[in-house]
């Protein structure tokens, strides 16, 4: 009887369970705001390609 009683109260398992709820909330945030998501980071590499030019042409080798 005294094992059962303290099944009922250990609470290890408690972590694992917050672990999977934040991860399910996590897809389901990135599968509704998937196609802002993938704007933005369109628009991110975008930015970085057009800025590579200029970094190349100050570069000046000696």
């Amino acid at each position: 009887m005294r094992r059962f009683q303290e099944f009922l109260v250990e609470e290890e398992g408690i972590g694992i369970v917050e672990i999977i709820l934040i991860l399910v909330i996590l897809i389901m945030l990135i599968v509704i705001f998937r196609t802002q998501i993938t704007s933005i980071v369109e628009s991110a590499f975008k930015n970085i390609n057009d800025g590579a030019g200029d970094v190349n042409e100050q570069i000046k080798i000696k």
